[in-house]
């Protein structure tokens, strides 16, 4: 069973006399930020001189520094800017700071297990990921409750780690709903996998294909996009609630039964065969390796194909029915 601490389990003394340098503005970090001010801890804010973010931190009252400057004076470095910049700031501006003793932070640990970035033995490395988007954290902390998360520890230079790693998860609100001990090699390769299998990479070609199938047998776009992409957001908000199940029991039986029957039809044997190659192209570090060329050349295939994917019809269809329902300006 998995281990699961809660505000209980948290101690936020142990962050009383340490400053807490957050490495990046955005998503995470303006999120990670505030609400660890908010449960009274001291917190400084790295950030590319200048741009929005920077901006934007010291409009909301933050101490804003340039990276090295921040990852120097702070005790903790929690790092929250996108993967594929990490390793270059770490070594540039993060790495000529980080002196022994000093705490380094992640919220995805890709740079840590694949060694894009390797830490001296001398500082301690963990990670508290919540399981939201900062918006989501942010508003949940301020309602007083929070979001799930999890935790883990890949270095204890000072045999602190784990606490120092629980304080944080309860300054940034996960251990009021809880959060799960795991490994930076879990985290990464099932968020990963999510990622491409379900979240962004499958549901996005399922919906493609299903909605290509019913215009290509002659049936109309606007009808096919509302059946195989529009619905889906009613479907997932009842499996978010309620689960698969209850789901299943909120649908009519004529979609259940077809959904029972068929749905094996589309995620075959085949297609789980696929899945265990895209897990195991994870695994070894091919996908990551990719990735990372890719991110050094300037990103020209994922340029091409968000070129291409533009004018699909699905998104043409799409963007005329948001702007007639009211959903999109």
């Amino acid at each position: 069973m998995a281990k699961i601490y809660y505000d209980k389990d948290a101690d936020l003394e142990v962050l009383k006399d340490k400053t807490i340098a957050i490495i990046g503005y955005g998503n995470q970090g303006h999120a990670q930020a505030n609400n660890l001010r908010d449960s009274g801890c001291k917190v400084i804010v790295g950030n590319v001189r200048g741009d929005r973010y920077w901006q934007q931190a010291v409009a909301d009252g933050f101490e804003v520094l340039d990276i090295s400057e921040a990852a120097r004076r702070g005790d903790i470095v929690h790092m929250l800017i996108p993967d594929e910049y990490q390793a270059q700031v770490y070594r540039e501006q993060i790495a000529p700071g980080l002196s022994r003793g000093k705490v380094l932070c992640f919220s995805h640990g890709f740079n840590i297990h694949f060694k894009q970035i390797v830490p001296p033995s001398d500082v301690d490395v963990i990670m508290i990921a919540p399981k939201a988007p900062g918006a989501i954290l942010r508003r949940m902390y301020l309602q007083g409750s929070g979001v799930p998360g999890l935790l883990a520890v890949e270095q204890d230079y000072s045999g602190q780690a784990k606490r120092i790693a629980l304080a944080l998860a309860k300054g940034v609100g996960l251990t009021r709903i809880g959060v799960v001990e795991t490994t930076f090699k879990e985290e990464v390769e099932t968020d990963l996998f999510g990622e491409q299998v379900v979240l962004v990479g499958g549901v996005s070609e399922l919906i493609k294909a299903a909605f290509e199938t019913l215009v290509d047998a002659g049936y109309q776009p606007e009808v096919a996009y509302f059946e195989c992409l529009n619905e889906l957001k009613l479907i997932v908000d009842l499996i978010y609630e309620r689960g698969i199940e209850g789901m299943m029991a909120a649908v009519s039986n004529t979609a259940e039964y077809g959904g029972r029957t068929r749905g094996k039809w589309v995620i075959d044997d085949r297609v789980r065969k696929v899945m265990l190659r895209i897990l195991a192209d994870i695994q070894s570090g091919a996908f990551a390796e990719e990735w990372v060329e890719e991110s050094r050349r300037g990103i020209p295939n994922l340029k091409q194909m968000r070129e291409a994917a533009k004018d699909h019809l699905i998104e043409r269809v799409g963007r005329e029915l948001r702007r007639w329902a009211g959903i999109e300006k």
